[in-house]
């Protein structure tokens, strides 16, 4: 009988991967950054040619979301990420001062080894394979098995408009063989020189393993506070726009609500007029206990489905016009689910008495899981955002902005991007939202501008003037001395004159 070992041949497949990828980087790596803008163009624009079949192909593929707005997801990255990154200048001289005479000059890191989520396989694809030949890097990725279709069909799209452009054969390739084993072998090859995964958990763990540098974003747990001052009515539109765009799978999304005592009642109202459904505190109970696997993971049942058929899975009949499902809540813990990171439509809700006690709150929810990923504030008083920017342990402070669009830099000017870094905190190398700026090492270029000789002078003067200062301290304390013991002795003669 024949057997085939799918782990061995996924381990040989990506060993070849990373080092025909290596081979097609040195090419890359003299190519002209015009050289390297032609291609990037070419491929965002055959990219944007299929952006809704894409989005249409990804959520029959994984079931996960809307495909409209995959759809908008896949046009800002081909289009909106494209138009900011197109005139970037990332390899070669990057930045000249000629008063000062230095240079900095960009160079690529090398092959970098991409994992994409099945949550967003098409958009981040595309983001990840323009950054990273834009930055003169070879890309090889390893699909999410959820998405393997999807994600194989765009790459495929991509490095047949890439080629024809000039790119070298092999500088983006992707793992078919798929198995866990293959892609640690990815990670671990000796000639991989950065990971970068957006999701996939387990994946960021292997990644730290290798002791390789690693860009990831971690969960995201991330609460919105609604402080006093707040527009509550925008606040509310842009908190239920945010959680219900895809369904709640983008982990920028918020994920908790914490509201401001003396607000609080206004907010649950305008909540329920946006079609917020306030789960009681049985359905709560029930509701919990779909949201995570006996393993501790999300169960994909629920992730980007909408609030009316996550609210059936439990045999709850909502209102038609329901958007979100919201369990009021008092305490933060691992063991609370509504404390953690849900990929679908629903909210916990806290209230605390002031902003003092909600910045706690916050607090405790972005360590709870969120390894300081994003957090949002609702508020027109300047000095309560400014303390939370100050104090809070998270990478991005989002401020009366939708979080899910906000993050990634479509409605702020943060640098849009498809992976939001979350820095030490989540075990990456940077809190950015990742650029090509990000795939490179800077080489610094200083020209001379002083001689040997007049550093010598200049520090024999300086040694001059601090003994000819020391000089005059010491002739002044002798002085001072020297009156003082006059004085005293003075004092001592006519004491003996008066007792004598």
């Amino acid at each position: 009988m024949n057997r085939i070992d799918n782990d061995l041949l996924s381990v040989q497949e990506a060993r070849i991967l990373v080092e025909n990828a290596r081979e097609a980087q040195k090419i890359l790596a003299t190519f002209p950054q015009e050289k390297l803008d032609k291609i990037v163009e070419q491929m965002a624009q055959e990219a944007y040619k299929h952006a809704k079949e894409l989005a249409i192909m990804s959520q029959e593929e994984t079931g996960f979301g809307k495909w409209q707005d995959k759809f908008i997801k896949n046009v800002f990255a081909c289009d909106f990420i494209y138009k900011k990154i197109r005139d970037m200048k990332v390899v070669g001289i990057i930045a000249e001062d000629k008063e000062n005479k230095t240079m900095d000059i960009g160079v690529p890191v090398g092959v970098i080894v991409a994992v994409p989520p099945s949550t967003n396989p098409v958009s981040t694809t595309i983001y990840k394979t323009l950054i990273a030949i834009k930055s003169g890097n070879a890309i090889v990725f390893s699909p999410h098995p959820k998405a393997k279709k999807t994600i194989g069909k765009v790459l495929d799209i991509l490095i047949r408009a890439a080629e024809e452009s000039g790119l070298p054969s092999g500088a983006i390739a992707y793992l078919q063989t798929l198995a866990v084993d293959g892609t640690v072998a990815l990670m671990n090859h000796q000639d991989t020189a950065l990971i970068l995964i957006t999701g996939v958990p387990q994946m960021v763990r292997a990644a730290h393993t290798s002791g390789k540098p690693t860009i990831n974003g971690g969960p995201g747990n991330g609460p919105a506070f609604i402080e006093r001052s707040a527009d509550i009515k925008k606040a509310v539109a842009d908190i239920i726009a945010s959680r219900t765009f895809d369904n709640g799978i983008v982990s920028a999304s918020e994920q908790s609500i914490v509201a401001e005592g003396c607000i609080a009642e206004e907010v649950r109202q305008e909540l329920k007029r946006k079609g917020a459904y306030f789960l009681s505190v049985l359905e709560s109970e029930r509701l919990s206990k779909f949201f995570f696997l006996r393993d501790g993971s999300i169960n994909p049942e629920i992730v980007g489905k909408s609030a009316k058929e996550v609210a059936r899975t439990i045999g709850l009949t909502v209102p038609e016009d329901t958007k979100v499902l919201i369990s009021e809540q008092k305490y933060v813990s691992p063991s609370n689910p509504y404390s953690r990171e849900k990929l679908c439509p629903v909210l916990a809700f806290y209230v605390e008495k002031d902003w003092m006690n909600a910045c706690e709150k916050c607090i405790e929810l972005l360590v709870n899981e969120g390894l300081g990923h994003t957090l949002v504030i609702h508020s027109k008083n300047e000095h309560v955002i400014q303390e939370f920017a100050l104090k809070k342990p998270v990478s991005r402070i989002l401020v009366n902005t939708p979080a899910t669009l906000g993050g990634i830099g479509a409605t702020t000017n943060l640098f849009p991007a498809l992976t939001l870094g979350c820095g030490a905190a989540g075990g990456g190398i940077t809190s950015d939202n990742v650029s090509p700026m990000n795939l490179i090492n800077i080489r610094k270029v200083g020209y001379g501008v002083r001689r040997m000789e007049d550093l010598a002078k200049e520090v024999q003067s300086a040694e001059v003037t601090e003994i000819s200062g020391n000089q005059i301290l010491v002739k002044q304390q002798a002085t001072q001395d020297a009156q003082a013991l006059e004085e005293l002795l003075e004092r001592l003669i006519e004491h003996l004159k008066q007792h004598g």
